[in-house]
């Protein structure tokens, strides 16, 4: 009996130490801090978090089928760049598309979707076709998308932006933000192409052995160029709502993203080794991130040292990922 307790405890720290150890923290922060735990404060928090989790939804598809993206970031800060110059006031200081027509707000998104989805349709090309490792592919894709980021925008910071973006972005719903509506939207359509199509079923298979996927019938080129057009997709949106929420933006917009959606991932349960992962352990792995940003923050722990620490959770994550793949085989 007692051996058995011993096992599961162990199994236990290994499957959730991070989460663990992060909530203990969390939860010293919460008694000793007690405006940590505020409404607003966990308003705030919904609000940070949920174009991440759009990002980590992206990334989460990549991840299942053995893959990674690391261009999310560059492309969140090519998106928010394209929105915010399609959707600066006529009369906006500096104004970069001088003669550009004032759009619906929503037809941007759908455009600035569009131009991002060529990046990942490109992506998964790499990746299935030219049999290029997706870490390999989709770093050079970064430095592409920064690159047209530059040029698009001449490397001046965007602002002035129209009213209407504003409110689809910052809006509230009663006391409820908008941006976390948004991020129940979206999670719900994940849960639900990962749980009930065909494609979902399709994106386990890939990432539990490709071979016998591919045996049994799955066009596993076509799932994953639909896979890494999806995540530039959600790239896409999550630009889009980043740079309204912040009220402009520049090309360094959503720098390192890529590295938390793949660490909040991984925390949350997705392996990077490919065939598990839930849209719920996504959420959670971003939830916990975004926990101990801000309990660093009340806490009054130098920025640098925030960073230190972030980094270290990613290595932790990553490390015991490994480690229970390893564990299984």
């Amino acid at each position: 009996m007692d051996k058995t307790k011993k096992i599961d405890i162990k199994n236990l720290l290994i499957n959730n130490g991070i989460i663990v150890l992060l909530m203990i923290l969390v939860l010293y922060v919460s008694i000793t801090v007690p405006t940590f735990r505020s409404f607003r404060n966990l308003m705030n928090l919904a609000i940070n978090a949920a174009p991440r989790v759009i990002i980590a939804l992206g990334v989460s598809g990549c991840l299942i089928t053995k893959g990674t993206d690391l261009s999310a970031g560059r492309a969140v800060g090519l998106s928010a760049c394209l929105a915010g110059i399609m959707l600066q006031k006529p009369d906006a200081p500096g104004k970069i598309w001088a003669n550009f027509p004032q759009l619906n707000v929503w037809v941007v998104l759908l455009i600035v979707m569009a131009i991002c989805s060529i990046f990942g349709l490109i992506n998964g090309i790499v990746v299935s076709y030219l049999n290029v490792p997706a870490f390999i592919g989709t770093l050079g894709m970064q430095l592409i998308v920064y690159g047209i980021a530059l040029v698009v925008t001449n490397s001046v910071p965007i602002g002035g932006y129209r009213a209407d973006y504003i409110s689809v972005t910052q809006g509230k719903v009663g006391p409820i933000p908008l941006l976390f509506i948004y991020l129940i939207i979206a999670a719900a359509i994940f849960w639900f192409v990962y749980n009930y199509t065909r494609h979902g079923k399709y994106m386990y298979a890939i990432g539990g052995n490709e071979v016998a996927a591919e045996v049994s019938g799955v066009n596993v080129k076509k799932t994953k160029i639909i896979i890494y057009i999806t995540a530039a997709c959600m790239y896409a949106i999550a630009g889009f709502l980043l740079g309204g929420k912040s009220g402009g933006t520049s090309v360094n917009m959503g720098m390192g993203y890529e590295l938390e959606a793949i660490a909040a991932c991984t925390i949350g349960g997705v392996s990077v080794n490919g065939g598990i992962g839930k849209v719920s352990g996504v959420i959670i792995g971003v939830a916990v991130f975004e926990l101990l940003k801000s309990a660093m923050q009340f806490m009054g722990l130098n920025t640098n040292y925030q960073y230190i620490a972030q980094g270290i959770v990613i290595v932790v994550a990553i490390a015991l990922d490994i480690r229970k793949y390893i564990a299984k085989k």
